[in-house]
């Protein structure tokens, strides 16, 4: 376990709006995981070839995925963006 948290960026209600209940406690499930990696929450998901930046994680069997920063300095695991085919 690390001391490392997560947040929405720039907010959860912008990140959340319209999306089921289901699928935003998905999100915040998955940031609890990933936040609990710390910093190699910057090597999970896409793109495959390189960490850092803005990387990209499967929602429910594809149906969906989230966008995410890990952000070392600050110690937390930003979710930027949900994509929610549905």
């Amino acid at each position: 376990m690390t001391d490392w948290a997560w947040d929405y960026n720039p907010s959860a209600e912008y990140v959340t709006e319209g999306l089921p209940p289901g699928v935003v406690a998905e999100v915040e499930r998955l940031t609890t995981e990933l936040a609990a990696l710390g910093p190699e929450a910057a090597k999970v998901g896409r793109p495959f070839d390189r960490e850092g930046g803005l990387r990209e994680f499967d929602l429910m069997r594809g149906r969906g995925f989230l966008s995410f920063l890990a952000v070392p300095r600050h110690r937390c695991v930003y979710v930027c963006n949900v994509t929610w085919y549905g």
